[in-house]
């Protein structure tokens, strides 16, 4: 499946909506000024995904995953790879990277931080097409990455929403993955609505 360009620049628009939101959120919360930046939007194969994620040298990962549910249904997981994760909270906590306290508060500062990030950009999502979604509770994963893209006996789409985030905070910059993993026929649904939007 391939998205139209049309389709790629209303989603990403409405992701934009989403972590513009978050970092309001973020930055009324921390001291530092928080900036996220969506360059990338892009349709991929459960195999493409794999492939650029191993690109970018990435081993064991950190993830907080929430489902959502509606008139599409799936998970969405904001995901970091280990270096990335532990210099990300030391930012965020104060903490020195080396120290035991960043290990200690990695699983709650990362669950907050997802939790604020997936809730804006589901909810931006579901606002732009006039759609109602509900969301679990936020699971904080460190995995391999085929665990992002599995959830019980939930029968997922072979193609999943892949979304490259920056976050932006005082001199650093650390990139983040936004995968967006529908059910069975709800990843169509989605598209339908975006088409719907668009007058198309």
């Amino acid at each position: 499946m391939q998205l139209l360009p049309s389709q790629i620049d209303s989603l990403k628009e409405m992701v934009n909506i989403g972590v513009g939101h978050a970092a309001g959120v973020l930055n009324a919360m921390l001291d530092s000024r928080v900036k996220l930046h969506v360059p990338i939007v892009e349709m991929l194969s459960h195999e493409d995904l794999q492939a650029k994620i191993d690109s970018m040298g990435r081993g064991n990962l950190s993830s907080v995953r929430i489902g959502f549910r509606g008139p599409f249904a799936g998970n969405a997981s904001l995901v970091f790879p280990d270096e990335g994760a532990i210099k990300l909270v030391s930012i965020l906590t104060g903490a020195d990277e080396d120290s035991s306290a960043v290990v200690e508060m990695r699983a709650s500062t990362l669950t907050e931080l997802g939790n604020i990030v997936l809730n804006g950009v589901m909810g931006a999502i579901g606002n732009e097409l006039k759609l109602h979604v509900f969301y679990s509770v936020p699971l904080y994963l460190e995995n391999p990455f085929e665990v992002l893209l599995s959830s019980g006996q939930t029968q997922f789409d072979t193609n999943v929403v892949w979304v490259q985030t920056s976050f932006n905070i005082e001199t650093e910059s650390i990139v983040g993955d936004i995968i967006l993993v529908f059910e069975v026929g709800s990843l169509d649904l989605l598209l339908a609505a975006v088409n719907r939007a668009m007058g198309i």
